[in-house]
């Protein structure tokens, strides 16, 4: 059972993988780079400032924490399977599709942008959800671009996005829930959340 998942998962990596040309490879090496979304990351704590107020101090506390745990779980299986990535799989070797010589780290279960973006995702909708009811999409959809990209670069299989996925999404609920309850203890009055 466990070959024919990852046979599929190499099968739909490659068919992803496949699909490129000279203009798509030029707006996912952007859509990768976590620099460029800086103006985005701003625009998202101008909206939890303008809702939570003070507790925004407290809130980039969790943040960091929430970016801090997502990235070192994801690190932390890497060096724990040891799965190789597509980019330096040997069955792979000729097969994938390399972007500016690109190859990432040797080990790529779980990635660590699906996990970070699918976290902050999440946390977003936790926190905003009912008050930007548009919030929520717009953050998964940005959310999936930026995991894409990394299947698009050769750099992780859909299994490792799928997992970055699920764990992202668990961290943002627990720390999203977390601020909530804390912050309601403090303000000493409940903060309504989706």
């Amino acid at each position: 059972m466990l070959d024919q998942l990852i046979e599929l998962d190499r099968s739909l990596f490659l068919a992803l993988n496949g699909c490129h040309n000279g203009f798509w490879d030029t707006i996912m090496w952007w859509v990768t780079n976590k620099y460029i979304w800086i103006p985005l990351y701003a625009f998202f704590l101008f909206l939890l400032i303008r809702k939570y107020k003070w507790q925004s101090l407290l809130m980039v506390v969790f943040i960091v924490a929430l970016i801090t745990i997502s990235d070192q779980l994801s690190l932390f299986a890497k060096f724990h399977f040891e799965r190789p990535r597509p980019s330096h799989h040997p069955a792979l070797e000729g097969m994938v599709h390399i972007v500016n010589g690109y190859r990432g780290g040797d080990y790529g279960f779980f990635s660590g942008h699906a996990t970070n973006s699918f976290a902050l995702a999440t946390f977003l909708t936790v926190l905003l959800g009912k008050f930007y009811r548009v919030l929520p999409p717009l953050v998964f959809i940005w959310a999936a671009l930026v995991s894409y990209s990394r299947i698009y670069l050769g750099v992780h299989f859909p299994g490792d996005i799928l997992t970055g996925w699920i764990v992202g999404i668990i961290i943002g609920l627990i720390v999203g829930y977390a601020f909530l309850r804390l912050a309601s203890l403090i303000d000493g009055r409940k903060y309504q959340s989706r």
